[in-house]
């Protein structure tokens, strides 16, 4: 059971990130030139995603390493599965370059994480 909670900070993020996709407008609030940063938006919001499920992959006994990894697959394959999502929702659209995005903010959130847990690690030793 403490591994399944481990992963509800993630799972609340995933449950987020779909709520948006499936809005026609979800950023209006947003100012027009952050708007026009779509793919930083991307990014960062996947970063986020995989430093959770980092978190909860450690919490649930997986090495760093490992965790980082299985966090970039994972908000990865989540990203991809958002892009295929959009796809239905009046108004969005699937895009590679989005997914790219996800990507590539899945895999800076997971290493600057994956870095500052190592650097602990051995400071503590």
């Amino acid at each position: 059971m403490a591994r399944l909670l481990a992963f509800f900070p993630a799972l609340v993020y995933a449950g987020v990130i779909f709520a948006l996709s499936d809005q026609s407008h979800p950023l209006a609030f947003l100012p027009t030139d952050w708007l026009s940063q779509d793919k930083l938006l991307h990014a960062i919001e996947y970063a986020g995603f995989a430093v959770l499920l980092f978190f909860g992959l450690r919490l649930g006994g997986r090495s760093i390493r490992t965790a980082a990894l299985v966090a970039i697959g994972l908000a990865s394959l989540y990203g991809a599965t958002d892009e295929i999502h959009q796809s239905f929702v009046p108004g969005r659209d699937a895009s590679v370059l989005d997914w790219v995005a996800d990507t590539a903010g899945a895999v800076l959130g997971a290493v600057v994480v994956g870095t500052v847990a190592l650097r602990r690690d051995r400071s503590a030793s």
